[in-house]
């Protein structure tokens, strides 16, 4: 195949912006569900547990890093895993966001039965809220990103994006709410340079 500098650049600038768009569609979605799922993290007595496989699997180890350093105890376990042992992670106290584009994947679906006899609190992050995954949670958030945006529409791109982009939201407003603040944050990341940084200001301010 024959191409041209030129080629490459404009046809990345247009998947990115083709990202860039699917946001916009999500950002239009947000609806009663995210404010069901920010208080549902508020009031999470154990930790918020992000479960998924593939593409979404890779996402909710993301989301769950990203709540974990803003103040929110959090952690992921994989789909597949928990119908093997790892469902004794997971208690009643907790909170378990599931996240499935299709809504449908066997795996994590046969979480559900075992999820329900816990105790603990579901939310679902998919692209139908008729699907299984969504029928089955107590909130269902929505998030349709339509069309992927390889050539053949078929790699998570623009779906695993999306989702990210919610987790990131969900994370970061409920660490707002909680009132997390730098010093909080310092101590979530007390190993790299920011962290260091923002300690020693918490010091100094004690000391004077």
């Amino acid at each position: 195949m024959n191409y041209t500098s030129e080629q490459i650049i404009k046809s990345c600038k247009n998947k990115i912006l083709g990202e860039a768009d699917a946001l916009t569609k999500v950002a239009d979605q947000v609806d009663e569900a995210y404010t069901q799922t920010v208080e549902a993290i508020l009031a999470c007595k154990g930790r918020v547990i992000i479960t998924g496989l593939g593409k979404t699997g890779h996402v909710g180890k993301k989301i769950a890093a990203s709540l974990a350093s803003l103040g929110v105890p959090a952690f992921f376990v994989h789909s597949c895993e928990s119908l093997h042992g790892d469902m004794g992670m997971i208690t009643k106290d907790d909170l378990v966001i599931m996240i499935s584009n299709s809504g449908k994947s066997p795996e994590i679906l046969n979480m559900l039965a075992p999820l329900k006899i816990i105790g603990a609190r579901t939310v679902s992050i998919t692209r139908d809220r008729k699907s299984p995954l969504a029928d089955g949670t107590d909130i269902s958030i929505l998030v349709d990103a339509g069309s992927e945006i390889d050539h053949m529409g078929l790699a998570p791109t623009s779906s695993s994006t999306a989702a990210l982009a919610v987790g990131d939201a969900l994370a970061a407003v409920a660490s707002e709410l909680k009132g997390f603040q730098r010093k909080n944050f310092a101590l979530s990341h007390p190993g790299g340079a920011l962290g260091q940084q923002l300690i020693k200001e918490y010091q100094e301010s004690t000391q004077g």
